[in-house]
């Protein structure tokens, strides 16, 4: 990989320095953001490569800074950046038109930058986004939840937000595909790399109707401390989390913490009280206030009062007309103006392949700009026509 100063492979100098720095540290490094902050990842970078240290409160920073430097060989190379864009990876980067603003609501802790993989933009499909995460050890009810939850709340337009694991994630992942909805998948390795091998189809699928996202570079394998990192971007990502099955120490308690602290919408799942797996489910609802849902209706209605959500559930769009990519306008302006319309017929107006406007649909519903119907989708009414 070249030095920072280049523009390699369409990236600006300062994406392509976070790019770098995916490769050199992990995320989340407070002294690295700190360097981000008052340096920019460019100069960060040059300083890394040089072995010189920034600024005037460096204590500390050699010992950081020799860590990074032994990383070095890992950065890819000019063919290999190619490569991964050939192959459907993409960086985005705080700035970009794809960047979720609400990540900024980590401060420090806000990802240098994200590799993703899929067929949805991750922006439009946050707007209106709920995560649903629990035990990977899921008991059979446990796993029905998840998957008729998800299915429910992705038919009413809103994506869905998980791990990729066992359990509760993967059932709430099928769920929202099952509805031809769009799901995100936040990993803990890179997004070319099937974790767990099992779901390596569910990954492809995911890949396909939605986006698989990951702070860490294409290649890099998973390891226990990646997961709880990662945990506070599929918390950030979401308007809310709902927690259907955990224990008390968990990974899915882990990401309900951060809910809590960014402010997010909290829900859990009741269960048995004899289940050590709704343990972690009721203390959430004791301990911090978190909303007993029992419903898919009830996940929705707690989310819609919240801050984005309010103008898509009022018949307003998210976001302008003119922020709106190729595909999705094409896809909007085959909408019929009275109405509903099945997916089929909506691409064969839009003269696009179906998949693509299946995709297409759910960013669309995430955005405010259809709904559901009887008839399959259409333009969402003003509130006044409601």
């Amino acid at each position: 990989m070249a030095r920072s100063g280049t523009v390699t492979d369409g990236l600006t100098e300062e994406n392509y320095a976070r790019a770098a720095l995916t490769y050199l540290a992990e995320p989340a490094d407070r002294r690295l953001a700190r360097l981000f902050r008052e340096h920019g990842a460019a100069r960060t970078l040059d300083a890394i490569n040089s072995g010189r240290q920034l600024g005037s409160s460096s204590q500390g920073q050699g010992a950081s800074m020799d860590r990074w430097r032994a990383r070095l060989p890992e950065l890819p190379r000019q063919e290999q950046l190619i490569a991964f864009r050939e192959s459907g990876i993409r960086l985005i980067c705080p700035g970009d038109p794809e960047w979720p603003g609400q990540l900024a609501d980590l401060g420090d802790d806000e990802p240098y930058a994200l590799w993703v993989r899929g067929s949805a933009d991750l922006r439009f499909s946050c707007l209106r986004s709920v995560a649903i995460v629990g035990a990977r050890a899921a008991t059979a009810y446990g796993s029905y939840v998840a998957a008729e939850f998800a299915a429910s709340v992705a038919a009413r337009g809103w994506a869905v937000v998980s791990g990729g694991a066992f359990g509760v994630d993967a059932a709430a992942h099928r769920g929202a595909l099952s509805a031809d909805g769009v799901t995100i998948a936040v990993l803990a390795c890179g997004v070319d790399v099937p974790y767990p091998s099992a779901h390596a189809d569910l990954l492809d699928a995911i890949a396909a109707q939605g986006v698989l996202a990951s702070e860490w570079p294409p290649g890099r394998q998973v390891s226990r401390l990646r997961f709880l990192v990662r945990n506070r971007v599929i918390a950030a990502l979401a308007t809310g989390t709902l927690v259907v099955e955990a224990s008390h120490r968990s990974g899915a308690i882990n990401t309900a913490r951060h809910a809590r602290d960014l402010q997010r919408r909290l829900m859990a799942v009741p269960g048995p009280v004899t289940s050590d797996l709704s343990a972690g489910c009721h203390h959430i609802i004791r301990e911090w206030q978190g909303v007993l849902v029992t419903s898919a209706a009830e996940v929705t209605e707690n989310l819609s009062p919240v801050g984005a959500t309010v103008p898509a559930q009022l018949g307003v769009a998210l976001l302008p007309r003119d922020a709106l990519g190729q595909d999705q306008a094409t896809v909007l302006d085959a909408m019929p103006r009275r109405g509903g319309s099945g997916t089929v017929r909506v691409a064969q107006r839009a003269g696009m392949d179906p998949a693509t406007v299946v995709r297409c649909l759910g960013e669309l519903s995430a955005a405010g700009f259809i709904e559901r119907c009887d008839d399959g989708w259409r333009l969402r009414r003003p509130a006044t026509a409601r």
